[in-house]
């Protein structure tokens, strides 16, 4: 059995927690590598990010972000993640790094659960030819540079133009993504096992603009209508130049992110913690 693990470096209680897993690890005769930023300081074999998804499980150390870069890694090959806790939000990852030991019992033993989550793929198309294609968990933002004023976005649904808006930016996000940068930006908070697609736009200088909820099989279709500097970023985690013309055409993927489930209320007992719904108005615990 192989077992990689994607750790965040800059927080040492993550990579404690990590040395303590890879000691439990090799006790079984498992196999154990990391990702090239961590494997020097955990002491284990590194291999780059897309031969660390070719495994058994992917154990991620630290937060939600930690989690993205593994679902990149691991979305092509249906490889499980495991995400232990060590971050500030964490609505991705669901392990407490109390619970580690026997969640790997679990998923060595053949009991583990499964979640799948929903994936967008985004094209993105320059004079009708194609440049590259992206598959993420949380989102896809076409924004504006920071040297850039604000830009005019075009948005196309399903072949028909639905709207034109001058903003920073639009977001299209997927359920997981809606407590990420959708969540900051006003969108709505969706369920991670509903299946939709996400449109908000970043700082609209409009009052008609309005966070909207979409088919998951709907097909989004992104252009700027004027000119001007302009950035696609990828979960937070690629940012690629844009050129006047471009479109940005946004699907379903045929991909999905598969969690290794630790409680299936995990999500909404996340949402009163984070959100502080779990206290009263005058800021008394109920």
């Amino acid at each position: 059995m192989r077992i990689h693990l994607f750790v965040n470096a800059l927080r040492a209680d993550a990579v404690a927690g990590a040395k303590k897993v890879i000691d439990w690890l090799k006790r079984r005769d498992i196999s154990v590598a990391a990702d090239i930023d961590s494997a020097e300081i955990l002491g284990v074999p590194s291999l780059p990010a897309r031969e660390l998804g070719e495994a058994d499980l992917i154990v991620c150390f630290g937060g939600d972000g930690t989690l993205i870069r593994a679902a990149e890694a691991c979305s092509e090959f249906g490889t499980p993640i495991l995400g232990v806790y060590y971050g500030r939000f964490g609505f991705v990852t669901q392990c407490d790094p109390s619970e580690v030991g026997s969640c790997l019992s679990e998923f060595i033993d053949g009991k583990a659960t499964f979640e799948d989550r929903m994936m967008i793929k985004a094209d993105l198309m320059r004079a009708n030819q194609p440049v590259t294609t992206l598959h993420l968990l949380n989102e896809m933002a076409l924004q504006r540079a920071v040297s850039t004023r604000m830009l005019v976005f075009s948005i196309e649904v399903d072949g028909r133009h639905l709207t034109s808006y001058p903003a920073d930016g639009v977001l299209v996000s997927t359920p997981t993504g809606s407590t990420a940068y959708n969540l900051s930006a006003g969108g709505p908070i969706l369920d991670p096992n509903v299946q939709a697609l996400i449109l908000t736009a970043m700082a609209p200088h409009t009052l008609s603009a309005r966070p909207l909820v979409l088919r998951p099989d709907s097909v989004i279709r992104l252009t700027m209508q004027t000119e001007g500097d302009a950035v696609l970023s990828a979960d937070g985690q690629k940012r690629l130049h844009l050129l006047s013309g471009d479109l940005v055409e946004v699907t379903r993927s045929e991909r999905v992110t598969k969690l290794v489930c630790v409680d299936p209320h995990d999500f909404l007992q996340k949402l009163a913690e984070r959100l502080f719904w779990s206290y009263s108005i005058l800021g008394d615990k109920p």
